[in-house]
């Protein structure tokens, strides 16, 4: 995209712009979520319901060294888009070259980190009884790739911050595919079970990152880095940490979330419960993609203008970013609400060769699954207001109030509520545990972003 292109964030129109930029982005986001969602059918169907769980620990260790990745992605590219809104391109270069050693430099480290005590982390994080030894073996390989994950999850988020939607889409597609067809040939075709499953995420990162490296040394990006902007600058460093961080702690916060819950359901139920958790935790990423599309279409639109002071096509971007958020976010409830019994069944084998246990663990599963659907899902048309409220304090710069208010729901509310409630409600009191903290953190959210728009955009 030429300069004049970059420039379109400040000069086309706000609803059309932000079609233009969350499109992309949604649709990206939609493939990333159906190969989560397709990978753990494929593994509950050929492998056994016990796998889906034992991935479902692996997940917020991985997750969370991966979102290093992408917190060093965000938080650089508010700077950037920022920069760029100001024609500071030399800045948005430094800045740039920055991510990519903080990148490898911080996955690096916390992979040998995880490697080293991966016996402790995953019964910590719920993998014991049998979902152990599959957890081990899908952890290890996955691990390996994982800084090939975090680079590609920061280059995306650069690639959206110079104003290119469909590369970033292209970059979440490739590895969603890639990832599918192997799990096809290395689960179903050669019988590797979790080994195929683990290899062929790992191939999936592999992929994304190849893509993300040709963007950017291809003629598509504007952003062309000399070794001297790898150089770690002291203020632009700050600057990335203070807005970064804003997205790790969300992700760290997301990890301690799944260190609490599979632990608490596998006390109140064994590892079928988890089970079940398993599958709500892939309808959260499946279900809310058309709300993240408009989430990170919205952030370079706020980021640009704000940087260029122009006031009013801020505020319009926020209307309209949660005005469309929220209509989509009701489509998807109306969706999750009616059809939980046939979401939940998808994740489950009728093979008849399945072992007692599989098979137990199914019924369990179909048991408890649906209602527990409804309950997480309750006050789904109500978040667009704390999705693009938090993401409108990151996109100006504001990294505190940005990351209290990204901490609000699921560290402020939803962790006391799900430690406390399953004590008086047992099961119940860990899905009501979901709406509660998202109404608080709307309410709460809803005011303090009404506060700075009247404050700073007049």
């Amino acid at each position: 995209m030429s300069k004049i292109s970059t420039e379109q964030l400040g000069t086309q129109t706000i609803g059309k712009l932000l079609v233009k930029q969350s499109v992309p982005a949604a649709i990206g986001i939609l493939v990333m979520s159906l190969n989560v969602l397709v990978d753990s059918i494929f593994v509950g169907n050929w492998i056994g319901p016990i796998a889906i769980a034992a991935i479902n620990v692996v997940l917020p260790v991985s997750f969370f060294i991966g979102a290093l990745g992408m917190a060093i992605g965000v938080g650089g590219s508010s700077i950037i888009s920022r920069a760029l809104g100001s024609n500071l391109k030399e800045k948005a270069l430094k800045t740039f070259g920055n991510q990519i050693t903080l990148t490898f430099f911080a996955t690096a480290i916390f992979v040998c980190f995880g490697l080293f005590y991966v016996d402790e982390l995953i019964p910590a994080f719920g993998g014991k009884g049998t979902i152990f030894e599959p957890a081990k073996i899908y952890y290890i390989i996955v691990l390996y790739g994982v800084p090939l994950l975090g680079f590609s999850m920061m280059g995306s988020s650069v690639i959206r911050a110079e104003g290119k939607p469909k590369f970033a889409m292209i970059a979440l597609i490739l590895p969603s595919i890639g990832n599918l067809l192997m799990d096809y040939i290395f689960i179903y075709i050669l019988d590797w079970g979790m080994y195929g499953a683990a290899w062929a995420t790992t191939f999936a990162y592999l992929l994304s990152c190849g893509y993300v490296f040709y963007f950017f040394v291809s003629k598509n990006s504007e952003l062309k880095i000399k070794l001297s902007h790898l150089k770690i600058d002291n203020t632009i460093l700050k600057e990335i940490g203070s807005l970064g961080f804003v997205t790790l702690s969300r992700q760290a916060v997301v990890s301690v979330i799944y260190l609490l819950m599979n632990n608490i359901l596998f006390n109140l139920g064994g590892e079928a419960m988890v089970a079940v958790y398993a599958i709500i935790g892939r309808m959260l990423m499946f279900a809310f993609f058309p709300v993240f599309g408009i989430t990170q279409g919205f952030l370079p639109i706020a980021g640009y203008n704000y940087g260029a002071e122009k006031w009013d096509r801020v505020r319009e971007s926020i209307n309209t970013a949660i005005k469309y958020a929220a209509v989509l976010a009701t489509i998807v409830f109306l969706g999750l609400m009616i059809f939980p019994e046939a979401i939940a069944s998808l994740f489950l084998s009728d093979n008849p060769n399945l072992s007692a246990a599989d098979i137990a663990t199914n019924a369990f599963v179909m048991e408890h699954a649906p209602n527990a659907i409804r309950w997480v899902f309750a006050a789904t048309p109500i978040i667009a207001i704390q999705l693009i409220g938090a993401a409108y304090f990151q996109a100006i710069g504001k990294a505190v109030p940005a990351l209290l208010l990204t901490l609000m729901r699921q560290g402020f509310f939803f962790i006391p509520l799900i430690i406390i409630l399953p004590n008086f409600l047992g099961e119940l009191g860990v899905w009501i545990s979901f709406p509660i903290s998202d109404v608080l953190a709307t309410i709460v959210t809803g005011y303090y972003l009404r506060e700075e728009v009247k404050k700073t955009l007049i």
